[in-house]
């Protein structure tokens, strides 16, 4: 009996180490499943993941955020002025409740430099949640303002990265500019912001600014629509909304009843107090930064009658006080000789805002020594694709000191760096309108077909003057040259510069130009202009005289050569 005993206990126990040994093997076989099943998987997951991040990142607008370094300059409020309205802004973007603010008013009245001083603050006391700065730059990528936003609220509010890019990997077409903006901005925005509704005590703002500035009045006034109704409603945290445009009726129309509306007008005393605080600053900053001219200590500068009279012709914009200061300024020109130019205008009441930046405008370049030429750059700044400062002055070889001596004119409404990485351009309204209008510019107009001659002369003289560069050591101004002389030739106006170059453009300068599209594997932008310069070439507005007929030839026969160079390469390729 014990030995049966004895035998049962045994032969539990072998069971019990089987059924043991099964557990482990089970377990083993388990962990082993998971190292090689589920971490693949997570590392999958992670990869798509990086890969959502990777694709908001690439249609993000950098340019478009407030502080980028691709919106310099950045311009802000001077310390102790807009001191009434900060104080509005600030009770209103207290509030728990949602508040949307429409800030306008006419072009020159600083509402940007208000946007900017707000956004500055808000983010010094963590509560920007987003921004967008549209300028005229922005014309054709408007379609990214909403990634742009999604992207700085992940950044704001970490815990609805995941949400925004899980909607970006069901929806690969998302981040299309073809995209409904209503689906971007409920996929993008607002279904990863419902996660926030319970976490978020302190109320955040957004601001986009310049809304007119990059769409049609009726597009602007839709966007500002969409944003104010899908921002108000329920579930959502508290996000105080504030835009900036010019007074225009879409827009206003646009507007739901309970958003906040303030006007900047001239006729607010407070305003023309900043501006005239603004200038007296700057004009004493002036007198004492020219010893050689007023001596030391400085004697008094202007003479307070001079002061008043220069200051009502400010009309009560800071951008004309800034264009003032700034003709004032220039060291080797003598401040009171300037003023007295300014001050020869004949007084008058400042009844249309627009007439009076403008006459400023014309008084600026009349004043230069060739008033001509500073009308075709300005213009074909406004034309071309933006260049850094280094890259125009190389293309713009011929009229290099007069270039500078523009920019430094316009500076308060031309973007030109002073460390030559971004790019000249001109960010002000009342500047492009004064360019494009010629009710604006008057007799100092200059049409697109003069732009066109102006740069076409420009790209020649520069393919034909300088050794040809390749690939990574081409500069930009050598890049555009090649890209654009052909586009800028088609729309030329025929003039008799322009026809000398062209004349200088042998047949040597036309083969270097195929071995740099060779070289930089860039045939077909050189086979396009080169068809573009052939067809304007043969026109009847070209051709007068045998020696245009010989220059048009030459093109054409340049032109042939590279087809066959194409079709010999392309037949190459296929054989391989």
């Amino acid at each position: 009996m014990r030995n049966e005993l004895l035998g049962t206990v045994d032969g539990g126990r072998d069971s019990l180490s089987a059924l043991v040994d099964t557990t482990y093997m089970y377990l083993d076989l388990s962990q082993a499943l998971t190292s090689t099943l589920s971490f693949p998987t997570m590392d999958l997951h992670t990869s798509s993941s990086n890969d959502a991040w990777r694709s908001l990142c690439n249609v993000v607008e950098h340019s478009g955020i407030f502080d980028s370094d691709k919106r310099q300059p950045h311009l802000r409020c001077m310390e102790n002025t807009r001191v009434k309205l900060w104080s509005s802004l600030r009770r209103l973007l207290h509030r728990r409740d949602q508040t949307n603010v429409w800030l306008n008013g006419c072009a020159g009245i600083e509402k940007t430099s208000i946007a900017f001083t707000v956004a500055e603050e808000f983010k010094r006391a963590g509560r920007l949640a987003a921004t967008f700065f549209f300028s005229h730059k922005h014309t054709q990528i408007a379609g990214k303002i909403i990634p742009t936003i999604a992207y700085q609220l992940a950044l704001t509010f970490p815990c609805i990265r995941g949400d925004i890019i899980q909607a970006i990997e069901k929806d690969e077409f998302l981040l299309s500019s073809e995209k409904s903006r209503v689906d971007q901005m409920r996929e993008l925005v607002i279904n990863p912001l419902h996660t926030l509704r319970f976490r978020q005590e302190r109320p955040y703002v957004i601001i986009i600014d310049a809304l007119d500035e990059c769409f049609s009045c009726q597009e602007a006034a839709r966007l500002a629509r969409l944003f104010v109704e899908t921002l108000s409603g329920t579930n959502l945290p508290t996000i105080h909304l504030i835009f900036t445009s010019r007074p225009d009726v879409h827009i206003r129309a646009a507007m739901p009843p309970g958003v906040c509306q303030i006007s900047l007008t001239i006729r607010d005393s407070f305003i023309v107090q900043d501006v005239h605080f603004f200038l007296r600053a700057s004009l004493d900053n002036i007198r004492t930064s020219r010893p050689d001219v007023f001596g030391r200590p400085p004697k008094p500068w202007p003479s307070e009658a001079e002061f008043e009279t220069l200051a009502s012709r400010t009309c009560g914009l800071f951008v004309n006080a800034a264009m003032v200061v700034n003709f004032l300024s220039p060291v080797g020109q003598c401040p009171q000789q300037r003023l007295d130019l300014l001050l020869r205008q004949k007084s008058r009441f400042c009844v249309v805002i627009d007439r009076d930046i403008n006459e400023l405008y014309r008084q600026i370049i009349t004043t230069s020594e060739n008033p001509a030429l500073f009308c075709r750059m300005l213009a074909s700044i406004h034309l071309m694709q933006p260049l850094p400062l280094r890259d125009l002055q190389e293309l713009f070889h011929a009229d290099k000191e007069s270039l500078g001596v523009m920019l430094e004119a316009f500076l308060p409404v031309i973007s030109n760096p002073p460390d030559g990485i971004g790019n000249v351009e001109i960010y002000h309204a009342s500047l492009h309108d004064f360019i494009k209008d010629p009710f604006c510019s008057a007799e100092l107009y200059v049409s697109n077909a003069r732009a066109h001659e102006y740069l076409a002369c420009r790209c020649i003289d520069l393919l034909t003057r300088t050794e040809p560069a390749y690939g990574a050591v081409a500069r930009n101004a050598h890049r555009y040259a090649h890209f654009w002389w052909g586009t800028h030739l088609s729309s030329a106006y025929p003039s008799s510069e322009l026809r000398h170059l062209l004349a200088r453009f042998k047949k040597e300068d036309l083969k270097r130009l195929v071995a740099v599209a060779e070289q930089d594997q860039s045939l077909g932008p050189l086979i396009f202009n080169l068809h573009e310069a052939s067809n304007a070439c043969f026109s009847w507005k070209w051709i007068r005289s045998l020696s245009d007929i010989v220059v048009a030839w030459r093109i054409v026969k340049a032109s042939r050569k590279v087809y066959r160079e194409v079709k010999k390469s392309n037949t190459n390729v296929t054989n391989t």
